[in-house]
Protein backbone atom coordinates (compact mmCIF):
# COMPACT_ATOMS: atom_id res chain seq x y z
CA UNK A 1 0.00 0.00 0.00
CA UNK A 2 1.58 3.59 -1.17
CA UNK A 3 2.79 5.80 2.19
CA UNK A 4 -0.13 8.06 1.10
CA UNK A 5 -2.81 5.84 1.23
CA UNK A 6 -1.31 4.46 4.73
CA UNK A 7 -1.39 7.80 5.85
CA UNK A 8 -5.23 8.77 4.65
CA UNK A 9 -6.48 5.04 6.41
CA UNK A 10 -5.01 5.70 9.63
CA UNK A 11 -6.34 9.18 9.43
CA UNK A 12 -9.99 7.64 8.30
CA UNK A 13 -9.23 4.98 11.78
CA UNK A 14 -8.56 7.87 13.98
CA UNK A 15 -11.62 9.81 12.90
CA UNK A 16 -13.56 6.89 13.26
CA UNK A 17 -12.16 6.25 16.67
CA UNK A 18 -12.87 9.53 17.71
CA UNK A 19 -16.68 8.99 16.80
CA UNK A 20 -16.80 5.67 19.00
CA UNK A 21 -15.89 7.34 22.45
CA UNK A 22 -13.87 6.14 24.99
CA UNK A 23 -16.66 3.52 26.15
CA UNK A 24 -16.03 1.64 23.43
CA UNK A 25 -12.39 2.29 23.13
CA UNK A 26 -11.72 1.31 26.33
CA UNK A 27 -13.56 -2.01 26.21
CA UNK A 28 -11.42 -2.83 23.20
CA UNK A 29 -8.56 -2.65 24.83
CA UNK A 30 -9.06 -4.10 27.97
CA UNK A 31 -9.63 -7.27 25.50
CA UNK A 32 -6.89 -6.61 23.23
CA UNK A 33 -4.98 -6.76 26.60
CA UNK A 34 -6.26 -10.14 27.59
CA UNK A 35 -5.46 -11.81 23.90
CA UNK A 36 -1.66 -10.53 24.36
CA UNK A 37 -1.49 -11.30 27.92
CA UNK A 38 -2.98 -14.50 26.93
CA UNK A 39 -5.62 -14.42 29.85
CA UNK A 40 -8.72 -14.86 27.22
CA UNK A 41 -6.69 -17.99 26.05
CA UNK A 42 -5.87 -19.48 29.71
CA UNK A 43 -9.71 -19.18 30.28
CA UNK A 44 -10.26 -21.87 27.49
CA UNK A 45 -7.69 -24.36 27.99
CA UNK A 46 -7.87 -27.81 26.15
CA UNK A 47 -11.02 -29.77 27.32
CA UNK A 48 -12.40 -33.22 25.96
CA UNK A 49 -15.96 -32.78 24.26
CA UNK A 50 -18.70 -34.02 26.57
CA UNK A 51 -20.40 -37.30 25.65
CA UNK A 52 -23.56 -38.21 25.35
CA UNK A 53 -26.66 -39.06 26.44
CA UNK A 54 -27.13 -35.46 26.06
CA UNK A 55 -31.20 -36.41 26.60
CA UNK A 56 -32.91 -38.22 29.27
CA UNK A 57 -35.52 -40.64 28.08
CA UNK A 58 -38.83 -39.57 29.11
CA UNK A 59 -42.31 -38.74 27.58
CA UNK A 60 -42.52 -35.63 25.94
CA UNK A 61 -45.04 -33.21 25.63
CA UNK A 62 -47.56 -33.06 22.73
CA UNK A 63 -47.48 -31.15 20.08
CA UNK A 64 -49.44 -28.38 19.67
CA UNK A 65 -52.22 -28.53 17.18
CA UNK A 66 -50.49 -27.14 13.87
CA UNK A 67 -52.36 -26.91 10.07
CA UNK A 68 -50.93 -28.66 7.59
CA UNK A 69 -49.36 -26.13 6.20
CA UNK A 70 -46.78 -25.52 9.24
CA UNK A 71 -46.25 -29.03 9.50
CA UNK A 72 -45.29 -29.38 5.74
CA UNK A 73 -43.23 -26.24 6.19
CA UNK A 74 -40.91 -28.03 9.06
CA UNK A 75 -40.52 -31.27 6.64
CA UNK A 76 -39.20 -29.15 3.93
CA UNK A 77 -36.71 -27.62 6.65
CA UNK A 78 -35.42 -31.06 7.82
CA UNK A 79 -34.70 -31.56 4.22
CA UNK A 80 -32.11 -29.13 4.29
CA UNK A 81 -30.18 -29.61 7.86
CA UNK A 82 -26.45 -28.72 7.43
CA UNK A 83 -24.18 -31.74 8.59
CA UNK A 84 -23.08 -31.59 11.86
CA UNK A 85 -18.87 -31.38 10.56
CA UNK A 86 -19.15 -27.85 8.50
CA UNK A 87 -15.35 -25.65 8.91
CA UNK A 88 -15.72 -24.03 5.52
CA UNK A 89 -11.95 -23.31 4.55
CA UNK A 90 -10.65 -22.60 8.15
CA UNK A 91 -8.90 -25.17 10.46
CA UNK A 92 -10.99 -27.20 12.40
CA UNK A 93 -7.97 -27.87 15.05
CA UNK A 94 -6.20 -24.59 15.03
CA UNK A 95 -6.78 -22.61 18.72
CA UNK A 96 -10.29 -20.61 18.12
CA UNK A 97 -9.09 -17.49 20.00
CA UNK A 98 -6.67 -15.11 17.38
CA UNK A 99 -7.65 -17.14 14.19
CA UNK A 100 -7.35 -15.57 10.82
CA UNK A 101 -10.99 -15.07 10.50
CA UNK A 102 -10.68 -13.30 7.31
CA UNK A 103 -7.58 -14.61 5.08
CA UNK A 104 -9.17 -18.06 4.55
CA UNK A 105 -12.48 -16.74 2.98
CA UNK A 106 -16.26 -16.14 4.15
CA UNK A 107 -16.89 -17.30 7.74
CA UNK A 108 -20.18 -16.11 7.99
CA UNK A 109 -22.00 -18.88 6.08
CA UNK A 110 -19.61 -21.53 8.38
CA UNK A 111 -21.14 -19.79 11.53
CA UNK A 112 -25.00 -19.81 10.36
CA UNK A 113 -24.76 -23.63 9.61
CA UNK A 114 -23.23 -24.45 13.08
CA UNK A 115 -25.54 -22.17 15.14
CA UNK A 116 -27.60 -25.21 16.18
CA UNK A 117 -30.82 -24.57 14.45
CA UNK A 118 -31.01 -28.02 14.19
CA UNK A 119 -31.76 -28.89 16.91
CA UNK A 120 -35.30 -26.68 18.00
CA UNK A 121 -36.33 -28.26 14.28
CA UNK A 122 -35.47 -31.90 15.35
CA UNK A 123 -36.88 -31.19 18.34
CA UNK A 124 -40.20 -30.12 17.33
CA UNK A 125 -40.31 -33.17 14.87
CA UNK A 126 -39.74 -35.36 18.18
CA UNK A 127 -43.44 -34.18 19.02
CA UNK A 128 -44.93 -34.05 16.28
CA UNK A 129 -43.79 -37.67 14.87
CA UNK A 130 -42.44 -39.62 18.27
CA UNK A 131 -42.01 -42.88 16.13
CA UNK A 132 -39.98 -41.58 13.41
CA UNK A 133 -36.53 -41.15 15.38
CA UNK A 134 -36.28 -37.29 15.29
CA UNK A 135 -35.68 -37.14 19.23
CA UNK A 136 -32.49 -39.93 18.28
CA UNK A 137 -31.10 -37.64 15.36
CA UNK A 138 -30.81 -34.59 17.56
CA UNK A 139 -28.98 -36.58 19.97
CA UNK A 140 -26.35 -38.34 17.33
CA UNK A 141 -26.18 -34.88 15.84
CA UNK A 142 -24.99 -32.77 18.95
CA UNK A 143 -22.81 -35.74 19.58
CA UNK A 144 -21.25 -35.51 16.12
CA UNK A 145 -21.10 -32.07 16.09
CA UNK A 146 -18.72 -32.02 19.47
CA UNK A 147 -16.48 -34.46 17.83
CA UNK A 148 -16.36 -32.10 14.61
CA UNK A 149 -15.73 -29.47 17.29
CA UNK A 150 -13.70 -30.17 20.04
CA UNK A 151 -13.97 -27.17 22.70
CA UNK A 152 -12.27 -24.15 21.71
CA UNK A 153 -10.85 -25.32 18.81
CA UNK A 154 -11.61 -24.33 14.78
CA UNK A 155 -13.91 -20.98 13.70
CA UNK A 156 -16.85 -22.19 15.10
CA UNK A 157 -15.34 -21.32 18.74
CA UNK A 158 -14.04 -18.16 17.48
CA UNK A 159 -16.45 -15.90 18.51
CA UNK A 160 -18.51 -15.22 21.46
CA UNK A 161 -21.87 -14.58 19.67
CA UNK A 162 -21.76 -17.70 17.80
CA UNK A 163 -21.59 -19.57 21.52
CA UNK A 164 -24.29 -17.62 23.02
CA UNK A 165 -26.66 -18.48 19.98
CA UNK A 166 -26.07 -22.14 20.46
CA UNK A 167 -26.46 -21.62 24.08
CA UNK A 168 -29.80 -20.50 23.02
CA UNK A 169 -30.89 -22.70 20.69
CA UNK A 170 -30.04 -25.52 23.26
CA UNK A 171 -31.57 -24.60 25.92
CA UNK A 172 -34.82 -23.73 23.37
CA UNK A 173 -34.51 -27.31 22.45
CA UNK A 174 -34.06 -28.90 25.76
CA UNK A 175 -37.56 -26.60 26.79
CA UNK A 176 -39.38 -27.79 23.25
CA UNK A 177 -38.59 -32.02 25.17
CA UNK A 178 -39.30 -30.60 28.12
CA UNK A 179 -36.17 -31.23 29.47
CA UNK A 180 -34.62 -27.86 30.34
CA UNK A 181 -35.37 -28.19 34.31
CA UNK A 182 -33.25 -30.87 35.11
CA UNK A 183 -30.60 -31.44 32.22
CA UNK A 184 -28.76 -34.50 31.67
CA UNK A 185 -24.62 -34.34 32.91
CA UNK A 186 -23.87 -34.20 29.12
CA UNK A 187 -25.77 -31.25 28.65
CA UNK A 188 -25.05 -29.44 31.39
CA UNK A 189 -21.14 -29.73 30.49
CA UNK A 190 -22.25 -28.57 26.96
CA UNK A 191 -24.18 -25.36 28.12
CA UNK A 192 -21.27 -24.73 30.94
CA UNK A 193 -18.29 -24.90 27.71
CA UNK A 194 -20.28 -22.09 25.98
CA UNK A 195 -21.01 -20.51 28.95
CA UNK A 196 -16.63 -20.53 29.62
CA UNK A 197 -16.36 -19.34 26.11
CA UNK A 198 -19.14 -16.56 26.24
CA UNK A 199 -17.69 -14.77 29.13
CA UNK A 200 -13.68 -15.49 27.67
CA UNK A 201 -14.09 -12.05 25.22
CA UNK A 202 -17.12 -10.38 27.21
CA UNK A 203 -14.99 -6.89 26.81
CA UNK A 204 -15.66 -8.11 22.77
CA UNK A 205 -18.64 -7.99 22.78
CA UNK A 206 -19.21 -4.55 25.30
CA UNK A 207 -17.01 -2.74 22.81
CA UNK A 208 -19.10 -3.78 20.03
CA UNK A 209 -21.92 -2.04 20.39
CA UNK A 210 -24.72 -3.75 18.76
CA UNK A 211 -26.27 -7.41 18.53
CA UNK A 212 -23.10 -8.89 20.32
CA UNK A 213 -23.59 -7.16 23.47
CA UNK A 214 -27.13 -8.50 23.48
CA UNK A 215 -26.83 -11.95 22.49
CA UNK A 216 -23.78 -13.12 25.04
CA UNK A 217 -24.97 -11.79 28.26
CA UNK A 218 -28.31 -13.63 26.65
CA UNK A 219 -26.35 -16.64 26.18
CA UNK A 220 -25.15 -16.35 29.51
CA UNK A 221 -28.49 -16.12 30.97
CA UNK A 222 -30.02 -19.41 29.27
CA UNK A 223 -26.57 -21.15 30.32
CA UNK A 224 -27.24 -20.29 34.15
CA UNK A 225 -30.85 -20.42 34.11
CA UNK A 226 -30.81 -24.23 33.07
CA UNK A 227 -27.48 -25.35 35.20
CA UNK A 228 -29.56 -23.72 38.31
CA UNK A 229 -27.11 -20.73 38.96
CA UNK A 230 -29.09 -17.98 40.43
CA UNK A 231 -25.98 -15.89 41.27
CA UNK A 232 -25.01 -16.54 37.47
CA UNK A 233 -28.28 -15.72 36.04
CA UNK A 234 -28.84 -12.26 37.87
CA UNK A 235 -25.78 -11.31 36.83
CA UNK A 236 -26.23 -11.98 32.93
CA UNK A 237 -30.09 -10.05 33.36
CA UNK A 238 -28.35 -7.19 35.00
CA UNK A 239 -25.66 -6.89 31.93
CA UNK A 240 -28.42 -7.59 29.62
CA UNK A 241 -30.66 -4.70 31.32
CA UNK A 242 -27.93 -2.91 30.93
CA UNK A 243 -27.25 -3.27 27.47
CA UNK A 244 -30.66 -3.10 26.49
CA UNK A 245 -30.27 0.65 28.14
CA UNK A 246 -27.88 1.53 26.03
CA UNK A 247 -28.51 0.23 22.75
CA UNK A 248 -32.51 0.29 22.40
CA UNK A 249 -34.00 3.82 22.83
CA UNK A 250 -37.53 4.16 24.09
CA UNK A 251 -39.00 4.68 20.81
CA UNK A 252 -37.84 0.86 20.00
CA UNK A 253 -34.73 2.31 17.55
CA UNK A 254 -31.70 0.08 17.65
CA UNK A 255 -28.30 1.01 17.49
CA UNK A 256 -27.96 -1.39 15.04
CA UNK A 257 -30.17 0.12 12.51
CA UNK A 258 -31.03 -2.97 10.22
CA UNK A 259 -34.11 -4.86 9.34
CA UNK A 260 -31.90 -8.15 9.63
CA UNK A 261 -29.92 -7.54 13.28
CA UNK A 262 -33.01 -6.09 14.21
CA UNK A 263 -35.13 -9.24 13.98
CA UNK A 264 -32.08 -11.16 15.44
CA UNK A 265 -32.39 -9.14 18.53
CA UNK A 266 -36.42 -9.87 18.77
CA UNK A 267 -35.41 -13.38 18.44
CA UNK A 268 -33.01 -13.11 21.15
CA UNK A 269 -35.00 -11.52 23.05
CA UNK A 270 -38.01 -13.87 22.98
CA UNK A 271 -35.79 -16.77 23.75
CA UNK A 272 -34.81 -15.43 26.88
CA UNK A 273 -37.79 -14.26 27.71
CA UNK A 274 -40.32 -17.54 27.24
CA UNK A 275 -37.15 -18.94 29.16
CA UNK A 276 -37.58 -17.18 32.05
CA UNK A 277 -41.60 -17.82 32.13
CA UNK A 278 -41.39 -21.56 31.76
CA UNK A 279 -38.69 -21.31 35.10
CA UNK A 280 -40.55 -18.88 36.90
CA UNK A 281 -37.19 -16.38 37.32
CA UNK A 282 -37.53 -12.69 38.64
CA UNK A 283 -38.48 -10.28 35.92
CA UNK A 284 -35.52 -8.92 33.96
CA UNK A 285 -34.15 -5.36 35.71
CA UNK A 286 -35.67 -2.40 33.90
CA UNK A 287 -35.71 -1.20 31.12
CA UNK A 288 -35.25 -4.61 29.83
CA UNK A 289 -39.21 -5.31 29.12
CA UNK A 290 -40.49 -1.98 27.91
CA UNK A 291 -37.26 -1.67 25.54
CA UNK A 292 -38.35 -4.57 24.16
CA UNK A 293 -41.83 -3.91 23.85
CA UNK A 294 -40.84 -1.05 21.76
CA UNK A 295 -38.23 -2.54 19.57
CA UNK A 296 -40.82 -5.22 18.70
CA UNK A 297 -43.52 -2.84 17.68
CA UNK A 298 -40.63 -0.94 15.76
CA UNK A 299 -40.16 -4.16 13.58
CA UNK A 300 -43.88 -4.79 13.56
CA UNK A 301 -44.46 -1.59 11.04
CA UNK A 302 -42.01 -2.92 8.73
CA UNK A 303 -42.88 -5.95 7.98
CA UNK A 304 -44.89 -6.82 4.60
CA UNK A 305 -48.18 -9.16 4.92
CA UNK A 306 -45.81 -11.94 3.59
CA UNK A 307 -43.13 -11.31 5.88
CA UNK A 308 -40.78 -9.77 4.08
CA UNK A 309 -38.84 -6.84 5.72
CA UNK A 310 -37.04 -3.56 4.02
CA UNK A 311 -32.84 -4.43 3.37
CA UNK A 312 -32.45 -1.41 6.09
CA UNK A 313 -28.65 -1.74 6.71
CA UNK A 314 -26.27 -4.86 6.72
CA UNK A 315 -28.34 -8.20 6.24
CA UNK A 316 -26.81 -11.70 6.47
CA UNK A 317 -29.78 -13.82 6.30
CA UNK A 318 -29.83 -15.04 9.79
CA UNK A 319 -33.59 -17.11 11.01
CA UNK A 320 -32.30 -17.69 14.65
CA UNK A 321 -35.14 -19.32 16.65
CA UNK A 322 -37.01 -20.26 13.51
CA UNK A 323 -40.17 -21.88 15.06
CA UNK A 324 -42.33 -21.24 11.96
CA UNK A 325 -39.82 -23.09 9.53
CA UNK A 326 -40.12 -19.69 7.39
CA UNK A 327 -36.70 -18.95 6.92
CA UNK A 328 -35.04 -15.79 6.49
CA UNK A 329 -37.26 -13.97 4.11
CA UNK A 330 -39.99 -14.22 6.70
CA UNK A 331 -40.26 -12.30 9.75
CA UNK A 332 -43.84 -12.74 10.50
CA UNK A 333 -43.01 -15.30 13.49
CA UNK A 334 -40.27 -13.14 14.91
CA UNK A 335 -42.19 -10.46 14.98
CA UNK A 336 -45.73 -12.07 16.40
CA UNK A 337 -43.60 -14.05 19.05
CA UNK A 338 -42.02 -10.47 20.20
CA UNK A 339 -45.21 -8.96 20.14
CA UNK A 340 -47.46 -10.90 21.82
CA UNK A 341 -44.44 -11.78 24.70
CA UNK A 342 -43.32 -7.92 24.84
CA UNK A 343 -46.33 -6.21 23.91
CA UNK A 344 -48.92 -8.07 24.78
CA UNK A 345 -50.27 -7.17 21.40
CA UNK A 346 -50.85 -9.15 18.32
CA UNK A 347 -48.91 -7.78 14.96
CA UNK A 348 -51.71 -8.63 12.68
CA UNK A 349 -49.88 -10.88 10.70
CA UNK A 350 -52.01 -14.07 10.63
CA UNK A 351 -51.61 -17.01 12.89
CA UNK A 352 -47.95 -18.42 13.50
CA UNK A 353 -46.74 -22.23 14.64
CA UNK A 354 -44.39 -20.44 16.88
CA UNK A 355 -46.48 -18.86 18.74
CA UNK A 356 -48.53 -21.97 19.20
CA UNK A 357 -44.94 -24.11 20.18
CA UNK A 358 -44.74 -21.34 23.04
CA UNK A 359 -48.13 -21.54 24.16
CA UNK A 360 -48.77 -17.97 23.08
CA UNK A 361 -52.59 -17.22 23.07
CA UNK A 362 -53.89 -14.75 20.56
CA UNK A 363 -53.83 -11.36 21.32
CA UNK A 364 -55.81 -8.19 19.94
CA UNK A 365 -54.02 -6.48 17.34
CA UNK A 366 -51.97 -3.38 18.38
CA UNK A 367 -52.69 -0.21 16.21
CA UNK A 368 -50.36 1.04 13.30
CA UNK A 369 -49.91 4.74 13.30
CA UNK A 370 -50.12 6.90 10.06
CA UNK A 371 -46.67 8.73 10.94
CA UNK A 372 -43.85 7.45 13.67
CA UNK A 373 -40.27 8.37 14.40
CA UNK A 374 -37.56 6.24 15.78
CA UNK A 375 -33.81 6.89 16.97
CA UNK A 376 -32.59 6.31 13.28
CA UNK A 377 -35.67 5.96 10.97
CA UNK A 378 -38.80 7.55 10.33
CA UNK A 379 -41.85 6.07 9.02
CA UNK A 380 -45.38 6.62 7.15
CA UNK A 381 -48.46 4.58 6.05
CA UNK A 382 -51.04 6.22 3.38
CA UNK A 383 -53.74 3.97 1.04
CA UNK A 384 -52.31 0.62 1.27
CA UNK A 385 -48.66 1.62 1.00
CA UNK A 386 -45.69 2.47 3.68
CA UNK A 387 -42.34 4.44 3.26
CA UNK A 388 -39.44 3.91 5.30
CA UNK A 389 -36.53 6.82 5.70
CA UNK A 390 -33.16 6.79 7.60
CA UNK A 391 -32.36 9.68 10.09
CA UNK A 392 -30.15 10.14 12.80
CA UNK A 393 -29.19 10.96 15.81
CA UNK A 394 -26.01 8.90 15.42
CA UNK A 395 -25.08 7.71 18.37
CA UNK A 396 -23.62 4.66 17.11
CA UNK A 397 -21.77 3.24 14.07
CA UNK A 398 -23.13 3.70 10.98
CA UNK A 399 -22.53 -0.25 9.11
CA UNK A 400 -23.55 1.88 5.56
CA UNK A 401 -23.38 5.28 4.14
CA UNK A 402 -27.54 5.04 4.10
CA UNK A 403 -28.52 8.54 5.98
CA UNK A 404 -32.01 9.78 4.27
CA UNK A 405 -32.36 6.80 2.05
CA UNK A 406 -35.61 6.19 1.35
CA UNK A 407 -37.54 2.75 0.97
CA UNK A 408 -41.06 2.74 -0.50
CA UNK A 409 -43.53 -0.37 -0.90
CA UNK A 410 -47.05 -0.98 -1.81
CA UNK A 411 -48.04 -3.70 -0.14
CA UNK A 412 -45.80 -6.40 -0.73
CA UNK A 413 -44.51 -4.96 -3.85
CA UNK A 414 -41.31 -3.24 -3.29
CA UNK A 415 -41.52 0.15 -5.61
CA UNK A 416 -37.85 1.96 -3.82
CA UNK A 417 -35.09 -0.42 -2.37
CA UNK A 418 -32.06 -0.99 -0.44
CA UNK A 419 -29.16 -2.39 -2.94
CA UNK A 420 -28.53 -4.98 0.05
CA UNK A 421 -25.18 -6.25 1.44
CA UNK A 422 -23.45 -8.77 -0.79
CA UNK A 423 -21.11 -10.65 1.89
CA UNK A 424 -18.61 -9.57 4.40
CA UNK A 425 -15.73 -11.18 3.14
CA UNK A 426 -16.25 -12.37 -0.64
CA UNK A 427 -14.30 -13.84 -3.13
CA UNK A 428 -10.94 -12.09 -4.65
CA UNK A 429 -13.05 -11.31 -8.28
CA UNK A 430 -15.94 -10.17 -5.94
CA UNK A 431 -14.29 -7.32 -3.26
CA UNK A 432 -15.93 -4.41 -5.38
CA UNK A 433 -19.35 -5.16 -3.60
CA UNK A 434 -17.01 -4.40 0.12
CA UNK A 435 -17.34 -0.75 -1.54
CA UNK A 436 -20.27 -1.03 -3.68
CA UNK A 437 -22.88 -1.96 -1.27
CA UNK A 438 -22.08 0.06 1.45
CA UNK A 439 -21.63 2.87 -0.02
CA UNK A 440 -24.30 6.51 -0.92
CA UNK A 441 -24.37 5.36 -4.29
CA UNK A 442 -26.06 1.61 -3.02
CA UNK A 443 -28.64 4.00 -2.10
CA UNK A 444 -31.96 6.36 -3.10
CA UNK A 445 -29.82 9.13 -1.55
CA UNK A 446 -28.10 11.96 -3.30
CA UNK A 447 -24.39 11.77 -4.27
CA UNK A 448 -23.01 15.25 -4.64
CA UNK A 449 -19.40 15.48 -7.05
CA UNK A 450 -19.23 11.94 -6.46
CA UNK A 451 -17.91 11.97 -3.18
CA UNK A 452 -18.78 9.35 -0.45
CA UNK A 453 -20.54 11.62 2.51
CA UNK A 454 -18.68 9.01 5.01
CA UNK A 455 -15.01 7.10 3.52
CA UNK A 456 -14.88 3.39 4.89
CA UNK A 457 -12.02 3.38 7.38
CA UNK A 458 -12.00 -0.34 7.79
CA UNK A 459 -14.81 -3.52 6.69
CA UNK A 460 -17.22 -2.32 9.15
CA UNK A 461 -16.13 1.12 10.41
CA UNK A 462 -17.18 4.24 8.87
CA UNK A 463 -15.61 7.64 8.94
CA UNK A 464 -16.37 11.29 9.06
CA UNK A 465 -19.73 10.84 10.10
CA UNK A 466 -22.21 13.34 9.06
CA UNK A 467 -24.24 15.61 11.23
CA UNK A 468 -27.91 14.58 11.07
CA UNK A 469 -30.68 16.76 12.24
CA UNK A 470 -34.49 15.43 12.48
CA UNK A 471 -37.57 16.91 11.16
CA UNK A 472 -41.41 17.11 11.25
CA UNK A 473 -41.48 15.31 8.28
CA UNK A 474 -38.00 13.96 7.17
CA UNK A 475 -34.68 14.73 8.17
CA UNK A 476 -31.24 16.59 7.14
CA UNK A 477 -27.57 15.89 6.70
CA UNK A 478 -24.57 18.16 6.19
CA UNK A 479 -21.61 16.30 5.67
CA UNK A 480 -17.98 16.81 6.14
CA UNK A 481 -17.72 18.72 2.42
CA UNK A 482 -19.98 20.92 3.37
CA UNK A 483 -22.88 19.29 1.54
CA UNK A 484 -26.40 19.67 3.21
CA UNK A 485 -29.00 17.59 2.02
CA UNK A 486 -32.98 18.24 3.60
CA UNK A 487 -35.27 15.47 2.53
CA UNK A 488 -38.79 15.88 3.47
CA UNK A 489 -41.98 13.05 2.59
CA UNK A 490 -44.81 13.79 1.83
CA UNK A 491 -47.95 10.98 1.68
CA UNK A 492 -50.94 12.25 -0.26
CA UNK A 493 -52.76 8.95 -0.61
CA UNK A 494 -51.43 6.98 -3.40
CA UNK A 495 -49.26 9.82 -4.36
CA UNK A 496 -45.94 10.26 -2.59
CA UNK A 497 -43.78 13.32 -2.49
CA UNK A 498 -40.36 13.42 -1.48
CA UNK A 499 -38.84 17.05 -1.96
CA UNK A 500 -34.93 17.57 -2.06
CA UNK A 501 -33.32 20.57 -0.70
CA UNK A 502 -30.02 20.77 -1.40
CA UNK A 503 -27.08 23.38 -0.45
CA UNK A 504 -23.33 23.69 -0.11
CA UNK A 505 -19.96 24.01 -2.56
CA UNK A 506 -21.06 21.02 -5.02
CA UNK A 507 -20.64 21.24 -9.11
CA UNK A 508 -22.84 18.22 -9.64
CA UNK A 509 -25.23 16.16 -7.94
CA UNK A 510 -26.76 12.51 -9.05
CA UNK A 511 -29.94 11.64 -7.19
CA UNK A 512 -30.78 7.98 -7.70
CA UNK A 513 -33.74 5.89 -7.17
CA UNK A 514 -33.24 2.16 -6.94
CA UNK A 515 -36.53 0.50 -8.90
CA UNK A 516 -37.94 -2.29 -7.41
CA UNK A 517 -38.73 -5.41 -9.60
CA UNK A 518 -40.72 -4.79 -12.46
CA UNK A 519 -40.85 -3.86 -15.83
CA UNK A 520 -40.01 -0.25 -15.93
CA UNK A 521 -40.03 1.73 -18.57
CA UNK A 522 -38.06 5.55 -19.14
CA UNK A 523 -40.01 8.65 -19.58
CA UNK A 524 -39.21 12.06 -20.51
CA UNK A 525 -39.02 12.86 -16.64
CA UNK A 526 -38.56 9.33 -14.85
CA UNK A 527 -39.69 6.12 -15.43
CA UNK A 528 -43.17 4.26 -15.49
CA UNK A 529 -43.96 0.78 -14.43
CA UNK A 530 -45.29 -0.81 -11.25
CA UNK A 531 -45.25 3.20 -10.41
CA UNK A 532 -45.12 6.28 -12.05
CA UNK A 533 -41.89 8.12 -10.93
CA UNK A 534 -41.86 11.86 -12.54
CA UNK A 535 -38.61 13.91 -11.52
CA UNK A 536 -38.40 17.91 -11.54
CA UNK A 537 -36.04 20.43 -10.28
CA UNK A 538 -35.11 24.58 -10.14
CA UNK A 539 -32.30 23.46 -12.89
CA UNK A 540 -32.54 21.18 -15.92
CA UNK A 541 -32.23 17.55 -15.32
CA UNK A 542 -30.43 14.68 -17.18
CA UNK A 543 -32.93 12.06 -16.34
CA UNK A 544 -32.31 8.38 -17.16
CA UNK A 545 -32.65 4.47 -16.24
CA UNK A 546 -28.84 2.64 -15.94
CA UNK A 547 -28.10 -0.93 -14.50
CA UNK A 548 -26.95 -1.11 -11.02
CA UNK A 549 -26.40 -3.89 -8.69
CA UNK A 550 -28.76 -5.79 -5.58
CA UNK A 551 -28.11 -8.03 -3.19
CA UNK A 552 -31.73 -9.90 -2.59
CA UNK A 553 -29.74 -12.31 -0.26
CA UNK A 554 -26.57 -12.71 1.75
CA UNK A 555 -23.83 -13.42 -0.57
CA UNK A 556 -26.41 -13.21 -3.81
CA UNK A 557 -25.78 -10.40 -6.15
CA UNK A 558 -27.70 -9.69 -9.41
CA UNK A 559 -28.56 -6.44 -12.11
CA UNK A 560 -31.41 -4.50 -10.73
CA UNK A 561 -32.60 -0.63 -12.32
CA UNK A 562 -31.64 2.44 -11.31
CA UNK A 563 -33.53 5.83 -12.42
CA UNK A 564 -30.67 8.12 -12.06
CA UNK A 565 -31.06 12.32 -12.33
CA UNK A 566 -27.99 14.43 -12.79
CA UNK A 567 -28.25 18.06 -12.57
CA UNK A 568 -25.39 20.63 -12.41
CA UNK A 569 -25.44 23.83 -9.91
CA UNK A 570 -27.09 26.07 -8.81
CA UNK A 571 -29.83 23.64 -8.47
CA UNK A 572 -31.36 23.57 -4.95
CA UNK A 573 -34.46 22.09 -5.29
CA UNK A 574 -35.70 18.38 -6.79
CA UNK A 575 -39.18 16.94 -6.09
CA UNK A 576 -39.93 13.28 -7.03
CA UNK A 577 -43.68 12.28 -7.61
CA UNK A 578 -44.58 8.54 -7.27
CA UNK A 579 -47.99 7.78 -8.85
CA UNK A 580 -49.27 4.15 -7.01
CA UNK A 581 -51.87 2.47 -9.81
Amino acid sequence: MPIQARIMRTLLIADAAWRLGPRALGRYGRYRLSMISGQAGRRLSSERSPCGPFLADQPMPPPPNLPEEAREALRARLATLPPPAVHGPFPATAPALGMDLFGPGDVRPVWEANRFQTLPLLAQAARLWPEAGHQAALEAWLGAWLTANPPFLGPNWACGQEAALRALHLSLSLALLGQDHAPTPAARAVLQLHARRIGATARYAQAQDNNHSISEPAGLYACALLLGDALGRDRAAAELAVAMARLVAPDGGFAQVSTGYHRLLLDVLSTVEWLRLRHCAPVLPAPFASRAAAAATWLARLVAADGATPRLGHQDGSAFADLSAAGPADARGSVERAMRLFAQASAGLGADPGCAWLGLPAMATAARPSHWQASGSMGWEAAGARALLRTGPLRFRPGQADLLHLELWDGTRKLLTDAGTGAYNPAPADRWWLDYFSSAAAHNLIVFDGQEPMPRASRFLHARWPAMTTLADGAARRDTHGHTHRRRVLPEGRLWRVLDKVEGPFTELTLRWRLGPGEWRATTNGATGPAILALSADAPLAVSLEAGWESPAYGTVRPCTVLTARARAPVRHLETRIELP
